[in-house]
């Protein structure tokens, strides 16, 4: 199975799921039913965006810088513009 299809198996299932419970089907408790599923899906939205910036900060907060990779960048910077001052071009 791959991971589209994985995914949209899970969607499927948890909005059908979802689905019984907005429409009555399954029974619940009038407080369940009438406070906490319909503002269900913003807390699903507000907590998945959350997880994001998680996910975003702990990814900026553990890169590793590389001076190796800086040096090298650099040098073919410095080669690039040798490159086109030898065809004429001006570079700052």
């Amino acid at each position: 199975m791959t991971r589209a299809q994985q995914t949209l198996s899970i969607g499927l299932l948890v909005a059908s799921v979802y689905m019984v419970a907005f429409l009555g089907l399954a029974p619940l408790p009038a407080v369940i039913q009438n406070e906490l599923i319909p503002v269900l899906p913003i807390w699903a939205i507000v907590s998945f965006g959350a997880y994001l910036l998680f996910k975003l900060g702990y990814g900026v907060l553990t890169f590793n810088d590389v001076p190796e990779a800086r040096a090298e960048l650099m040098r073919e910077i410095q080669e690039a513009r040798e490159e086109l001052k030898k065809k004429g071009v001006e570079v700052d």
